[in-house]
């Protein structure tokens, strides 16, 4: 049977000052060396040979030498003593400056627009930082799964984390390609979308979303149908270019094909506004300093990052998320 196991209060105390002993023979020259009146020391060091039943030194008035516990208690708490000592220093080093490992969930449609651009100047800029991007469209638990933050529209962030926003709001816009509208006709109202082969997106609660329309300043959403189910944006915009139906993506995400003439704009007047995008993270407090740099470093350098505001629309959730400025 698995045994429950609790580390006991204070299981640790005096185990510092026993080491320093060890070390110098001396109760004195262990008290210097940690900055402590000897009977501060050995008060430490008699509270431990108590606690754990036995004397640890064998003194006399001229010397201070381990007993047989002593010894096997310094062969196993001395190398232990030292590893606490580098874990407490590792911990430490993260909390002072940008180290160690920065793991950040981005959707792939998002990576080229904002986040490559600063990959190479921010690694250089902090070499001890490791940054880790894992693309995926999934909405995930960043405790749970060791991120220290995302990016993601702003619709789709629980409302207790800290967001600093990245983009203005833009619309979600309806696309197709010439090819197609030629050959289908083009939709002017939500009820045409029947006749139309939409491609739609599937959440990563395992949910189809419906198209989301704006219809006399009411929100509406239309169930559609299609030949394509895709996890991500990117691909519903590729499709939409190879002429496979209408996609519904970011403005912004399709922007370079509409100037290019390669997709074209349709349901205007029903296209509905999205907070925009923000990286978000658990809260103020459990900011490290990595994180930290790498916020600042896309503030200063990302054209596409404007001064952070409060995003005044309602959302769901037990309180409202915390925006910084």
């Amino acid at each position: 049977m698995k045994q429950r196991f609790t580390v006991r209060h204070g299981a640790l105390d005096g185990v510092e000052a026993f080491l320093a002993v060890a070390r110098h023979a001396s109760f004195r020259k262990g008290a210097d060396a940690l900055g402590v009146t000897p009977s501060a020391i050995s008060q430490a060091v008699r509270a431990l040979e108590t606690r754990l039943g036995v004397a640890l030194f064998a003194r006399t008035t001229r010397s201070v030498g381990l007993t047989e516990a002593g010894q096997r208690f310094q062969e196993h708490a001395g190398p232990a003593f030292e590893e606490l000592t580098v874990a407490a220093q590792a911990a430490r080093d993260l909390g002072r400056k940008p180290s160690g490992l920065l793991r950040l969930s981005v959707p792939r449609g998002v990576l080229p627009r904002i986040v490559q651009p600063l990959i190479a100047s921010f690694c250089r800029a902090y070499p001890d930082v490791e940054l880790e991007i894992a693309a995926s469209e999934e909405m995930v638990d960043l405790a749970a799964r060791g991120f220290d933050a995302g990016i993601r529209m702003g619709q789709f962030v629980e409302a207790d984390m800290t967001e600093i926003r990245l983009t203005p709001p833009f619309r979600l816009i309806v696309v197709g390609a010439p090819a197609y509208l030629a050959a289908a006709g083009k939709p002017a109202k939500p009820d045409d979308l029947k006749h139309h082969a939409c491609l739609r997106i599937r959440r990563s609660s395992g949910a189809i979303a419906p198209w989301r329309l704006v219809e006399n300043g009411n929100p509406l959403d239309v169930v559609v149908k299609g030949p394509l189910i895709a996890s991500e944006f990117p691909m519903l915009l590729g499709a939409a270019r190879d002429g496979l139906g209408l996609a519904q993506v970011p403005e912004p995400m399709a922007s370079e094909a509409i100037a290019a003439g390669e997709l074209v704009q349709v349901l205007a007047h029903l296209a509905p506004m999205t907070p925009g995008l923000f990286l978000y993270h658990p809260g103020r407090k459990q900011v490290l300093p990595k994180l930290r740099a790498f916020i600042d470093h896309l503030k200063a350098a990302s054209s596409l990052a404007p001064p952070a505001r409060r995003n005044t629309a309602k959302k769901k959730g037990p309180s409202r998320a915390a925006r910084e400025r």
